[in-house]
């Protein structure tokens, strides 16, 4: 299997096919990434569109110096970042936000989503890298621009911060998502 730099540097040299391979194997990952974060499915297959669009473009200005991961998850950062912009220019002051979707959702991802919608943005975004996208340290850190220690501990921070607010909604609503012990099993019985 040809790795995703060689792939890049064969696309920087004309060759769809690597282009394609590409598109094969980060058109889903990148679709996730904004599906997770804009709440719109027609809105993250443009953004989706939009990373790969942008790849075309720079081609010619691409040094593999990080991974084409960390390059392609870069310029969805960016593109994710003036979409949110858009939107709060776009949006009036005083109109509710949008709900997000909700058709089909399980309770219990609806309060994954709704622990999540109350971290600090920086601590919601360091958390769904390494978690749903499974970006390592040193990737986010590349991404993020600061020191892998640094996202070592805001890591640590974000994961404390989301047990808690899991744990606390667990206890006001245990309808809604497994109780504290079953986030917890080596607590059960310890009470």
């Amino acid at each position: 299997m040809t790795s995703d730099e060689a792939l890049m540097l064969e696309f920087q040299g004309g060759s769809r096919a690597a282009f394609e391979e590409l598109f094969a194997r980060y058109r889903k990952p990148l679709y996730s990434f904004f599906a997770r974060r804009v709440n719109n499915s027609e809105r993250a297959e443009d953004l989706t569109q939009e990373t790969f669009l942008a790849v075309i473009r720079a081609v010619s200005r691409y040094e593999p110096r990080a991974s084409v991961r960390t390059y392609l998850y870069g310029i969805a950062l960016k593109l994710l970042a003036a979409e949110r912009r858009k939107f709060f220019t776009n949006s009036t002051a005083g109109q509710p936000a949008r709900e997000p979707k909700t058709d089909g959702t399980s309770e219990s991802v609806l309060w994954v989503r709704q622990a999540l919608e109350k971290l600090d943005a920086p601590e919601r975004e360091i958390l769904m890298l390494r978690e749903y996208e499974q970006l390592s340290y040193s990737d986010i850190a590349e991404l993020l621009r600061i020191p892998v220690n640094t996202v070592r501990s805001r890591l640590f921070r974000s994961r404390l911060a989301f047990k808690s607010y899991l744990e606390s909604q667990g206890k006001t609503n245990s309808s809604l998502g497994p109780s504290p012990e079953h986030l917890h099993p080596r607590r059960r019985g310890m009470q």
